[in-house]
């Protein structure tokens, strides 16, 4: 009789995990016209006039404010976006992303 090894089969399953999120953050600037950084928050973030304008005066109060949460690419698209358009106008208007902790 011949020796039979027998190996159990391993089954492998794939664990997905969720992209880690991006926090977008509008700093605050003595130069950039708040009319000008609510048009931006409403126009590239999708907010309305109370919304865009509560994040502009907390940025403006605290030095910083948490614009929305991301995924990474998105955020940096944003960010970037919203502060290309800042630039074009002559504003040092500046978005910046990290990590959600």
């Amino acid at each position: 009789m011949p020796d039979t090894v027998v190996k159990p089969k391993t089954r492998t399953k794939t664990k997905v995990e969720r992209p880690r999120l991006h926090k977008v953050i509008l700093v605050n600037d003595d130069y950039t016209p708040r009319e000008f950084v609510v048009t931006v928050l409403k126009g590239e973030f999708r907010m309305t006039d109370d919304q865009a304008y509560k994040v502009m005066l907390t940025a403006h109060q605290r030095g910083v404010c948490v614009v929305a949460v991301f995924t990474r690419d998105v955020a940096e698209t944003k960010a970037t976006r919203a502060t290309d358009a800042g630039r074009a106008k002559g504003y040092p208007l500046l978005f910046t992303t990290e990590p959600e902790e």
